[in-house]
């Protein structure tokens, strides 16, 4: 299978081609040739570039599949069908599934499940069984059969002591632990954010000082044990302020942040529209623009979809027993698009980083190389909606709107995909 991709524009720091405008030929799922003014061959397919960039596939740290045991949400070759139109060609799916994946088994089968797909299906297994925060997981075990890291999945380890033992244990297996930044006690049974803005909507708010302290608990427990930590989806500048500190004084921590949190705000709650609902909480203008600067600081290392599938009855209800999450993968380049971000900036938090600190193989774009990548225009516009929409879900408040920066191609495991 040979493919031709004409007049492209090279987006990878790491290649000697960076910021050319080149011919690319991909043959047997190896970059065979990177040129000007390539020829094409006989029975070869060709697409004209006409403005498009190339960069190393997208790779998503945070996205929920159904699989198994919940597949009316999502299967895996719904969701990476979703993860493929989004321009993602690798992703890393969180453990809260039935059974939860607690132990080798379920994550041989998510593995063999996903097998021979263009998208590269990593799973992150449970810090403890059943997702309860009592017991610790298997997690040497999951390591051993392919399991990346390890989280909860949306709410934060309560129990400090439980909490330092999962990073001792972790740190004996170079594993890495992912954490949601959440103070229960602190968010009791408030949904959204604590503003001037909520308490005209009536209703409770999770105050920036839930999450600020979570980080800061963990901050400090990964600085005693001198293990590495991941923070998961942060939103808040406090946040940013703490891990920018914390990386200073050497500490092994990294974050991500959700490509929506950098462009809703709570704001867009006074319809009470339930896809708006996320965790965390929409914040505030100034919220958004600390994590931009900590994406550009990089304090912030990485950007995720936090891609949450729901069925319509648990997303179509009054706001305050609705579910939290948005489906997300298809629409993350458009939201950066959105924000202001730059090509450099949206590769580097969208393709390089996710796999750096996972330590996974970064794809490059260079002759000889695997060919494992992405395509996507930055100015095109496209309808999201039920046509376009690859997700078996639909509970995304952008759903029958238009977008601009659209994918256009992924090319990953000898197959391709254009849209």
């Amino acid at each position: 299978m040979s493919l031709l991709i004409k007049g492209i524009t090279i987006a990878d720091a790491s290649s000697e081609f960076n910021g050319k405008t080149c011919d690319v030929r991909v043959d047997q799922g190896t970059i065979a040739e990177i040129s000007a003014n390539l020829s094409p061959q006989k029975s070869e397919t060709v697409f004209e570039g006409n403005g498009t960039v190339l960069s190393p596939g997208f790779f998503d740290l945070n996205c929920v599949f159904g699989d198994p045991g919940f597949e009316t949400k999502e299967d895996i070759r719904t969701g990476t069908a979703a993860a493929a139109a989004g321009g993602f060609t690798g992703v890393a799916i969180m453990p809260n599934t039935k059974p939860v994946v607690h132990s080798k088994g379920e994550v041989e089968y998510i593995l063999n499940k996903a097998k021979g797909n263009l998208v590269d299906v990593h799973p992150i297994g449970a810090i403890s069984q059943n997702l309860e925060g009592k017991e610790l997981a298997e997690m040497f075990d999951m390591k051993q059969a392919g399991a990346v890291a390890f989280a909860e999945v949306g709410k934060a380890i309560a129990d400090d002591g439980f909490m330092s033992r999962a990073l001792q244990y972790a740190l004996g297996f170079d594993g890495l632990l992912f954490t949601h930044p959440e103070n229960k006690a602190l968010v009791g049974k408030a949904q959204v954010n604590e503003s001037a803005t909520t308490i005209l909507l009536g209703m409770k708010g999770i105050p920036a000082l839930a999450e600020e302290m979570q980080v800061a608990r963990d901050l400090f427990l990964a600085q005693y044990h001198n293990a590495p930590i991941h923070i998961s989806n942060i939103s808040t500048a406090g946040a940013v302020a703490l891990i920018k500190k914390a990386k200073k004084d050497g500490v092994k921590v990294t974050c991500d942040v959700a490509a929506h949190q950098l462009v809703f705000t709570e704001e867009l709650l006074n319809d009470f529209d339930s896809n708006y609902k996320v965790k965390p909480p929409l914040r505030s203008k100034a919220d958004n623009k600390a994590l931009i600067a900590g994406l550009k600081d990089s304090t912030i290392d990485a950007i995720s979809s936090q891609h949450r599938p729901y069925e319509i009855e648990f997303k179509n209800v009054e706001f305050e027993i609705a579910n939290y999450g948005i489906i997300a993968l298809q629409t993350v380049l458009p939201l950066l698009l959105q924000a202001g971000l730059d090509t450099t900036l949206i590769v580097e938090k969208l393709a390089v980083a996710p796999r750096k600190l996972l330590k996974l193989e970064i794809p490059q774009i260079k002759k000889g190389a695997v060919a494992n990548f992405t395509v996507f225009n930055s100015t095109k516009e496209w309808v999201f909606n039920s046509e376009t929409n690859r997700s078996k879900s639909a509970n995304s408040p952008l759903f029958n709107k238009t977008l601009k920066g659209k994918v256009e191609l992924v090319y990953n495991n000898g197959q391709y995909l254009g849209y």
